[in-house]
């Protein structure tokens, strides 16, 4: 388990920025199809690693044009999406994992809260700094189109919980945006 060192506590999230181990874990589960193509029955055309935004059947691209989007994608929306709706300070391998996360289910999925007198949602579980119950609501997204169990989302979840946990360990944190996080910036 990654222990975090004497110095290093769990951060506001306007302090947080991606890594490289974010944006290479989201490349390598999406992997690349340089042609569109729709991934599962009733899904949408996809691209390059995963890219689903403004996608047409028959549109082409490069892997570099698509690690570009991907990063621009991951930054403006998903990480942007996270920031928006935790209100919890967060470890950065918390927040990558909860990135990785909201890039696969969505920000919507993501940031939805439980229904008055339900249980509580993945976002209500983070926000109430409930860390190990949050971690391990990430294995409850394992589901596709038509409710499917699908086996690649088991063990994407699997890891994604692990890096939550601090039990994956990433690639040392390299920035990937200094500029658009500001310490006093909500959210």
């Amino acid at each position: 388990m990654i222990k975090p060192s004497v110095t290093q506590s769990r951060s506001a999230l306007a302090a947080l920025v991606l890594t490289a181990s974010t944006l290479v874990g989201i490349a390598l589960h999406e992997g690349y199809k340089e042609q569109a193509y729709i991934p599962v029955p009733g899904d949408v055309p996809t691209i390059g690693f995963g890219t689903t935004a403004g996608v047409r059947m028959g549109d082409r691209t490069t892997p570099e044009r698509s690690l570009v989007r991907l990063l621009g994608e991951i930054e403006d929306i998903y990480a942007a999406g996270v920031k928006s709706c935790v209100t919890a300070p967060l470890y950065p391998h918390e927040f990558e994992a909860f990135v990785r996360l909201a890039y696969s289910v969505g920000v919507p999925t993501f940031c939805r809260k439980a229904q008055p007198g339900k249980p509580p949602n993945l976002i209500d579980l983070i926000n109430a700094e409930r860390y190990a119950e949050a971690c391990a609501r990430i294995e409850a997204f394992k589901y596709g189109p038509g409710r499917k169990v699908f086996p690649g989302l088991v063990k994407r979840r699997v890891e994604e919980r692990a890096i939550c946990e601090g039990k994956k360990s990433s690639p040392p944190s390299l920035a990937l945006s200094g500029t658009r996080t500001r310490q006093n910036e909500r959210l």
